[in-house]
C-alpha cells in the first residue's frame, strides 16, 4: 500500500499526496559510461540529502529489465519512480500501470515516445541543442576547408542518439565542406567506440581521409582516441574530436592534447527531479513537462585539467 494518503482530486492522472514521500524507485539504464555512473552516484546523494529511501535497479541496458523493475516498484507501492529509459518506445503499458497506481514517473536524461499524460515530467538536456553546439564548434574550427567526419552513434533507438545526430546535422547543413562519411553505433561504450573507430580508420586509408570525429558521448570518444593512437595518428591534431557529456577521462584527454571539445551534460538530473516531486507532494504543484538542464561547451582553452579534478571530486 502507498504510504501516503491521496487526496480526493487527481490532476492529469496522478493522485496528489498530502505529505512528502519517502520512497522512490530508480530504474537506471546501466553503467555503460562514466557519465552514467556519475548520474547514479549523484542521484543517491540527492536522495540521501532529502531523506528519501531510494530503491535502485540497474537494467544492464535492457528494456525488459527496466519494465520488470517498474512493475516491481508499482507492486512495492513506492511514492514515485525515476526512469532513465534505455530506448524511446515500448513504455505505454507499464506507465499506464504506474498511473493507475497513482505513482508519478519522472524521466531522467532521455525522452520517450508516449502520451505525455503517462509521466509527470522529463528532466534533461535538449539533446538536439547539444548536437548543434558540437557541430557549431566544428564549423568554427575548420572554417572553409574540406572536413570529412566520422560519427560514433549512441544506442540505436535511444532518443538521445537520434536527437544528438539531428542537432549535429542541423549545424553543418549549410556548410557543404563538412560531411559525415561514416556513421555507426558504438552503443555508448568505450569498447564499442574503439572497435568502430578501428573499422573507420581501416576503411578510410588508415584514417588519413578523416578530418574529425563526432561522438555521441565521451566514453566512445575515449575508446576512439586509443584506436587513433594505435593507428599511428595524433588525435586532436590529425583527427579533431568533439563529443558530448563532459566526463573526467575526456577532460584528461583534452589536457593531454588528444581531444578538442566536449559539450557538458550535467549528471545531476535527480536534483531538479526531486525538487519537482517534493513540490507536487507538498501542494500539488505540477512541474512543466520538460525541465531543461544547461549544455556548456568546453575546449582545450577551458582548464581541462582543473575540470578533470572538479568532476572527480563530484563522484564521477
Amino acid at each position: 500500500m502507498k504510504k501516503l494518503l491521496a487526496i480526493s482530486v487527481a490532476v492529469m492522472g496522478f493522485g496528489t499526496t498530502a505529505a512528502v514521500a519517502e520512497t522512490v524507485g530508480f530504474s537506471q539504464i546501466g553503467s555503460e559510461s562514466g557519465w552514467r555512473a556519475a548520474e547514479t552516484t549523484i542521484t543517491r546523494q540527492q536522495a540521501e540529502k532529502r531523506g528519501i529511501d531510494l530503491r535502485f535497479s540497474d537494467a544492464q541496458q535492457r528494456q525488459e529489465n527496466q519494465i520488470a523493475a517498474l512493475r516491481s516498484f508499482v507492486a512495492q507501492g513506492v511514492d514515485a519512480i525515476l526512469l532513465a529509459p534505455v530506448v524511446s518506445t515500448g513504455w505505454d503499458n507499464i506507465l499506464m500501470e504506474a498511473r493507475d497506481a497513482e505513482i508519478p514517473v519522472v524521466l531522467l536524461d532521455r525522452r520517450i515516445d508516449a502520451p505525455d499524460d503517462l509521466y509527470m515530467t522529463a528532466v534533461g538536456a535538449d539533446s538536439v541543442h547539444e548536437g548543434e553546439v558540437a557541430g557549431g564548434w566544428l564549423v568554427d574550427e575548420v572554417g572553409d576547408r574540406q572536413c570529412n567526419v566520422v560519427e560514433l552513434q549512441g544506442t540505436t533507438g535511444s532518443s538521445v542518439a537520434i536527437e544528438r545526430k539531428q542537432g549535429f546535422e542541423n549545424a553543418i547543413a549549410d556548410h557543404p565542406n563538412i560531411s559525415i562519411i561514416r556513421s555507426q553505433t558504438g552503443d555508448f561504450t568505450r569498447s564499442g567506440g574503439k572497435e568502430v573507430m578501428e573499422s573507420f580508420l581501416q576503411a578510410e586509408n588508415g584514417g588519413r581521409n578523416i578530418c574529425a570525429l563526432f561522438s555521441h558521448n565521451d566514453d566512445m570518444a575515449v575508446g576512439a582516441i586509443q584506436a587513433i593512437k594505435e593507428a599511428g595518428l595524433n588525435p586532436g591534431e590529425d583527427i579533431l574530436t568533439v563529443s558530448i557529456d563532459g566526463v573526467p577521462d575526456y577532460f584528461r584527454a583534452m589536457a593531454n592534447g588528444d581531444a578538442n571539445a566536449t559539450v557538458e551534460l550535467t549528471p545531476n538530473m535527480a536534483g531538479p527531479a526531486f525538487d519537482a516531486l517534493q513540490a507536487w507532494w507538498q501542494d500539488g504543484t505540477l512541474p512543466p513537462k520538460f525541465i531543461q538542464t544547461p549544455s556548456t561547451l568546453y575546449t582545450q582553452a577551458d582548464d581541462p585539467e582543473g575540470e578533470y579534478q572538479r568532476r572527480k571530486d563530484l563522484g564521477y
